[in-house]
């Protein structure tokens, strides 16, 4: 009975401020604007950007690192990202008498309009800049490796890209797949929560087919091989604040020439690596993942939508982001719009498409939180064919006095219908068995009754009683019920 599901659960999200400190903290971020501060018209670089070989130390100088034997890289690296978030602005030298010689010519420097909004912008401007400077990490992580660029050179002095044999849109999608997974497995209820993934098991996430119960040699060996290749990428990719990284141990990598092989059962998994999203990770995934079309909801993306809108978003969110997201639907409209926020939800609740009854359980869940404000729109739907039954439930679970006792026909359409829910929600099969047995067994001649039941999902619901109740005689009575619903649809 289920309807098309969003392809990931909602994140939970920093707010925007929390994570635009995040990003000003981001190591290689906060390199980048110091290098763009420290920046001037005296600044030299290069025809491409960058800067030239002799300004290195004296930019690895004002970032502290002059001591440090990679403190070139890392301003080398750092002023890359201020060119390529607009904190510096770059001139080349064209028309210049060195480029016309074809001299060592060398651009200019000025400020970039970026940097003032670091400092004086808004959260989301300071996120915008963090967002290309992921791209521009991305990039970098995806980017072929290789010992000798001078083995690449032709004789006529070209490139020879071909000899690489690398493919930039393979390089990229395999490094979102990986970045996909991690999202998923840092989501999942059955994931490691806060805890970081180790690496194996990622690399085996995008290696190991899922119908293949035990690795081949050849598979393994893939494996160990994604599992390098995801060690250089994490180290490129954790200075920009997507991951917390714990790299391979060097001391495991075997003799030179060879790669590291996967971890024996006896031995300690995080020396082969462990990963985890920051929560600046999160935000990043998923909007890069946003505009690749993926559909993945954050809670507090329905807050200010309409009801139908909500109790359609959170059909399958799990339990607690449910509740998360009703409340917060709630909350903008405060308790003096609780009456009203009542009458949308039991409206939007109505329906005969096939994922009414899952609506109609989230109404009933959205309206324990609204409180007795609540009671005059549930009264006045006591009537209603389809909400009645759960308006008396409603006001039952409060002490409401006055209730009207429901029609025997209401009475079996509830049923009917929260089994569809529970159906359609793909719960527990132990619950959902205690659910079919508790409704089926509360009246007498249930099976006689419930046929004749006029709800969309009567047969299917039937059929579903047949195949989840363990007592055998009633089993059968449920696929004869069913059988006579089928029968009286057609009719």
């Amino acid at each position: 009975m289920s309807a098309e599901r969003p392809s990931l659960p909602p994140v939970r999200l920093h707010t925007e401020a929390e994570l635009a400190r995040d990003a000003l903290a981001a190591p290689l971020l906060a390199r980048a604007a110091r290098l763009a501060r420290w920046a001037g018209p005296g600044t030299r670089v290069g025809a491409g950007g960058e800067l030239v070989d002799a300004q290195l130390p004296e930019a690895a100088e004002h970032l502290g690192l002059g001591d440090d034997e990679d403190g070139v890289a890392y301003a080398s690296e750092a002023w890359r990202l201020a060119v390529d978030t607009g904190l510096v602005d770059v001139e080349d030298p064209q028309g210049t008498d060195d480029a016309d010689e074809g001299g060592d010519a060398e651009g200019t420097v000025t400020v970039g309009e970026n940097l003032a909004l670091l400092t004086s912008g808004s959260p989301q401007d300071v996120l915008a800049i963090w967002l290309d400077g992921l791209e521009a990490v991305h990039a970098d992580a995806t980017a072929p490796a290789f010992d000798d660029f001078a083995d690449l050179v032709n004789e006529d002095g070209s490139v020879d890209f071909d000899a690489l044999d690398w493919d930039p849109e393979e390089e990229a999608e395999f490094l979102d797949g990986v970045l996909g997974n991690l999202y998923l497995l840092t989501l999942s209820e059955a994931g490691p929560a806060d805890g970081p993934v180790p690496l194996p098991v990622l690399a085996a996430s995008m290696v190991v087919p899922e119908e293949m119960d035990e690795p081949t040699d050849d598979v393994l060996e893939q494996v160990s091989e994604a599992m390098m290749r995801l060690d250089d990428q994490f180290r490129v990719l954790e200075p920009i604040g997507i991951v917390e990284y714990r790299p391979v141990d060097e001391t495991l990598l075997a003799e030179e020439g060879e790669e590291a092989t996967g971890p024996a059962d006896d031995e300690d998994v995080t020396r082969y690596g462990m990963v985890k999203l920051t929560p600046l990770g999160l935000y990043g995934v998923r909007e890069r993942m946003l505009e690749a079309g993926v559909d993945a909801p954050a809670v507090g993306d329905l807050a200010d939508k309409g009801a139908d809108a909500l109790l359609d978003g959170i059909a399958y969110y799990p339990e607690e982001a449910a509740r998360t997201e009703v409340g917060l639907w709630l909350g903008r409209r405060g308790a003096e719009g609780a009456e009203a926020a009542a009458a949308e939800l039991l409206a939007a609740a109505r329906g005969a498409d096939r994922r009414a009854p899952l609506r109609r359980l989230h109404c009933q869940q959205a309206l324990a939180l609204v409180g007795p404000e609540a009671e005059p729109a549930v009264r006045a739907v006591l009537g209603d064919p389809e909400l009645g039954g759960l308006a008396r439930v409603w006001l039952a679970e409060r002490g409401a006095a006055d209730v009207p006792a429901p029609p025997e026909a209401m009475i079996f359409w509830l049923a009917v219908d929260t089994i569809a829910a529970q159906l359609d929600a793909d719960g527990d099969l132990d619950e959902l068995q205690e659910l079919v047995e508790g409704l089926s067994g509360q009246h007498s001649g249930f099976f006689d009754e419930a046929w004749r039941v006029e709800h969309p999902a009567t047969a299917e619901v039937l059929e579903a009683v047949g195949r989840l109740h363990r007592d055998r005689r009633i089993s059968k009575a449920a696929r004869k019920a069913a059988y006579k619903a089928r029968s009286r649809r057609k009719d």
